[in-house]
This record gives structure tokens, sequence and C-alpha cells, in this order.
């Protein structure tokens, strides 16, 4: 059974499937994480995200010399790219990079990353691969539209902006991370733009999608509430 969480940066995808995969005793897989390990690849091979972000398809032909440099440096990256997860840790390159890829300036750049077409094709067919006989909790921001569209339930999650400003600034400062929450809720608003308005999967709820407010409800309200959608699901 595939069971499909999606939604807006902040809006407690990671947190609730987490919690509901120990529950069911499913596989948690966060999809978005693997986004974060792309971006930091790019980060460390010295890619541009500033020249990065008009750039939507690697097969495109570019004139100018610093976009044919970011072109080929992305092909590089996702050519070689070994990205692997055990028990909800990230690898890059066999290197446990679990708390580097949650940093603020991947966060920032994150979308531009996740806006191209090959990075989503080459992360799309491993999350299928990843998921293969198993059942399995997804969350992300094109799960129930284009990576299992035939998922048996698809949940989307919705919450204000500033609530989801506010979640994202308290886990970064219990991780002492120099940050303002005003810096945050602009990165926050800024993704939405950037993953709802993509040519590739951009962000949209599923028609056959449940969709849940989590602005003022706590984790276990939520999580309940999907429990029982699950359970008249499969009565």
């Amino acid at each position: 059974m595939i069971i499909a969480i999606d939604g807006p940066a902040g809006s407690g995808k990671s947190t609730i499937a987490k919690k509901l995969a120990e529950e069911l005793d499913f596989v948690y897989l966060d999809t978005g994480a693997m986004y974060r390990l792309v971006t930091l690849k790019a980060l460390n091979e010295k890619v541009s995200f500033n020249l990065l972000k008009n750039i939507i398809n690697l097969s495109e032909s570019k004139n100018n010399n610093s976009d044919f440099e970011i072109i080929q440096n992305m092909k590089k990256i996702l050519e070689n790219l070994n990205i692997d997860i055990k028990k909800n840790r990230f690898f890059l390159d066999e290197i446990d990079v679990s708390d580097e890829i949650r940093k603020p300036v991947i966060s920032e750049n994150v979308s531009n990353i996740a806006k191209i077409k090959e990075v989503r094709e080459k992360l799309v067919d491993l999350q299928r691969k990843f998921s293969k006989s198993e059942n399995v909790i997804l969350d992300g921001r094109d799960i129930g539209t284009v990576v299992f569209p035939n998922a048996e339930l698809k949940i989307f999650l919705m919450a204000d902006a500033m609530e989801r400003a506010k979640r994202r600034y308290k886990e970064l400062v219990l991780k002492n991370e120099d940050v303002t929450l005003d810096e945050i809720y602009k990165n926050i608003v800024e993704r939405d733009k950037i993953d709802s308005t993509r040519k590739e999967s951009p962000l949209v709820k599923a028609q056959d999608a449940v969709e849940i407010d989590t602005t003022f409800k706590t984790i276990e309200e939520v999580k309940e509430e999907i429990e029982k959608i699950l359970k008249n699901k499969i009565k």
C-alpha cells in the first residue's frame, strides 16, 4: 500500500508521515530530503544558484558560457549521483549529511534545483525504486500527482504561511541556526511561488486527495484524522 502526503514547505508533511509510518509499521520516504541532497551536492560543486534560477531544462541549448558551464556541471552531478537512505538518515557519497541538508542555505535554494526537469526525472525514478514492494508513506509536493498517481490514499496538508514559518523557525533555533522569523517567512512565500508555478510537476492538490488544514491543529490531531480516513478507506 502507498500513502502519499503532499503539501507546501512547513505544512507538517515530514513530521506527520514519520509518525504514521511508525504507527502503521510502514516504510517512510522523505522525498523532499532527496532534492536537498542534490542541492547540497550542487553547493559542494560550487554551482551558482543565482544563475541556476533561470534554468528549468538541462537539454535546452544555451548561448552564453555561464549557462553552458552550469548545465554541464548539473548533468555531471546527476550522472554520478550517489545517495542513499538508511533508517531515516540521508547519505551523500556515503557520508551522513542528515543535519547538513536542513540548513537554511539548502532551504533557500532547493526549489530552484527541484524545478529542473532532469532532476525531477532522476529522483522520481529513484523514489519509485525505493518504494518497490513495500508498504510506504511518501511525502513531498508531487507524490499523489506524478510519482504515485495511483496511491491508495492521498493527503494534501495546508497551513497558513506565517504559521509554517513559525514552525520552521522553532526547528532551526533549536539547532542553534542564526536565522530570523522574517527571513524564514520570506523563504516560505518564495518557495510556495516557485513550487506552485514551476513547469515540471508543480505543487498542486490531486483531485482525489483529502485536504487537511493543519494551521490550528496539533501533530497528534492531524495524525489521528488521517488514521480515521485510512480506516474508512479500507473498510
